[in-house]
């Protein structure tokens, strides 16, 4: 099976641009979940200013969206837990009938973590940042693994990250964490030889966990980012079973080539409903696309084109 086959762009991307927000410059990497009788969504919209921020978002289909002209507000009880003011690249899970959320803050010290919940998409609470700078692209497992709250998350630097590591951690109370352990890092060539990155929460089959990632090629005209696959071992998902040698999407597409940062695809939401998957992406830092694949399908692809 050829790799353009597995997941397939939908004929009217984009379907999330800039004109959807007021002062929007751009709107990418965004998270989207099942919510309601519909979806939800937490937005990266980068402002005119250049300013980062993230906005609410509602839709029917999870194709046409509402998405809130004003920035969400975090709330918190303690007033030791800075509230961010340069905030991106959400992420969602849902765990029983909490939402969690994580997202990059750009901190004095470099970038770092943010944690909130919600319920309705309304009310954010903002709790303890699970990990110090400089870190970025965190994702929190669907559900707890051995009785802990699990996360994938990608060490970084001060800098634009010329490496990238995923490591694993856990946590009985969503404060704490530790037991870190190394999943993958980068190749020694090809897409993946720059940095990798956690992209959806992973998703739960019969064959281990599905994570959808990115890697990073530096080409003579800067960076290039793809998607990968790999399957992680249920109950310990630091043991990588297969990961792709072959990407699953390269940026191809003009609106993939061309926008804030080109040649970039950026995969930070996945919903899988009746054993397709449909995966949203970030485009050259510009706007939002999808692409729909069956769950199978996929999973045969990472099983079959891995190292």
């Amino acid at each position: 099976m050829a790799n353009e086959t597995v997941f397939k762009r939908y004929e009217g991307n984009p379907i999330i641009t800039p004109s959807a927000v007021p002062r929007a410059n751009s709107i990418h990497n965004s998270a989207i979940v099942p919510f309601g009788d519909g979806y939800a969504g937490i937005f990266r919209v980068d402002e005119i200013d250049l300013s980062f921020t993230m906005h609410a978002g509602r839709s029917k289909d999870g194709i046409k969206w509402h998405i809130d002209a004003e920035p969400l507000k975090m709330e918190s009880d303690d007033p030791e837990i800075p509230i961010p003011a340069r905030t991106y690249d959400p992420r969602l899970t849902k765990i029983d009938d909490i939402f969690y959320f994580t997202w990059c803050i750009d901190s004095p010290q470099g970038p770092c973590i943010g944690l909130a919940t919600t319920k309705d998409f309304k009310v954010f609470k903002q709790m303890e940042n699970p990990l110090p700078p400089a870190n970025r692209n965190c994702v929190i497992f669907p559900r707890r693994i051995d009785g802990k709250f699990a996360m994938l998350h990608r060490p970084s630097d001060r800098g634009h990250t010329p490496f990238g590591d995923i490591f694993y951690s856990v946590s009985t109370d969503l404060v704490y964490w530790g037991c870190h352990r190394f999943v993958f890092g980068t190749v020694n060539n090809g897409w993946q030889s720059t940095k990798t990155g956690p992209g959806p929460a992973p998703i739960e089959t019969g064959e281990g966990w599905l994570l959808l990632y990115h890697g990073v090629w530096t080409s003579c005209n800067g960076y290039v980012y793809y998607v990968g696959g790999a399957l992680l071992d249920l109950d310990k998902p630091w043991k990588v079973l297969y990961r792709t040698r072959d990407y699953l999407l390269a940026p191809t597409e003009l609106y993939e080539r061309v926008g804030d940062v080109p040649n970039v695809i950026f995969p930070s939401a996945a919903i899988v409903e009746d054993g397709n998957i449909r995966l949203y992406y970030g485009c050259a830092d510009t706007c939002i696309s999808i692409a729909d694949a069956k769950l199978d399908e996929v999973i045969k692809f990472v099983k079959e084109h891995s190292f």
